[in-house]
């Protein structure tokens, strides 16, 4: 029986580098400028070595999706751990970060292995980001009734992903308006937003 074949360490210094480059593709070209042959040019090394860590160019893919799943499930915990998680929730979603996922989207259109992969993060994302909201929720004693924290979360998201997309396109039309709409909602149900990273109190968040 033939050995299975060894893969390169998870944390080799070659092998982040190979998926710093992925992702800088992506970021800058597109995910179809992304293939086995360019990455080892870019990052100036044989195919055979990207091979040697990556078996296939869906196992690449794979790899960048999943560890920067894995640093937005860590950002998003770390953000939403504050009294008011509704306008932690805002803030996070309105970030212009969403660029590389819009390319992993349309991926997925054309990869099977890339769809359910995504989907999946996806799911375990909002689930944790729920789970959070309801937490906080509790302990600063808010009350959302009638409206189920999931629903809360798909909205909110929703609407700040739209906005951040519109503004790339250059519309803005009726987004001041809508930013006003959001602001008395969150403040209705949390209070006035705490200054701190993020909130607009700090002077750091873009328009």
């Amino acid at each position: 029986m033939t050995a299975p074949r060894r893969m390169g360490t998870e944390n080799s210094r070659t092998r982040l580098r190979l998926l710093d480059i992925t992702e800088r593709l992506m970021l800058k070209e597109g995910y179809a400028s992304v293939g086995i042959r360019r990455v080892a040019r870019e990052a100036d090394v044989a195919p055979a070595l990207v091979l040697y860590y990556f078996r296939t160019l869906d196992d690449l893919f794979l790899a960048v999706l999943r560890r920067r799943a894995e640093q937005e499930l860590e950002n998003s915990a770390r953000v939403l751990d504050t009294p008011q998680p509704l306008h932690a929730l805002w803030q996070l979603s309105s970030q212009p970060g969403a660029a590389l996922i819009t390319e992993f989207m349309a991926l997925a259109n054309h990869r099977k292995a890339i769809h359910g992969e995504l989907a999946a993060h996806a799911e375990r994302y909002r689930r944790a980001q729920e789970e959070i909201i309801v937490r906080k929720a509790a302990e600063a004693g808010l009350s959302l009734p009638d409206v189920p924290p999931v629903a809360l979360l798909v909205v909110t998201t929703a609407l700040a992903r739209v906005l951040v997309m519109e503004k790339s396109l250059g519309m803005t039309a009726g987004h001041t308006e809508t930013l006003d709409l959001v602001e008395r909602i969150l403040q209705r149900i949390e209070g006035a937003p705490e200054p701190g990273p993020g909130h607009p109190a700090d002077g750091r968040t873009s328009a």
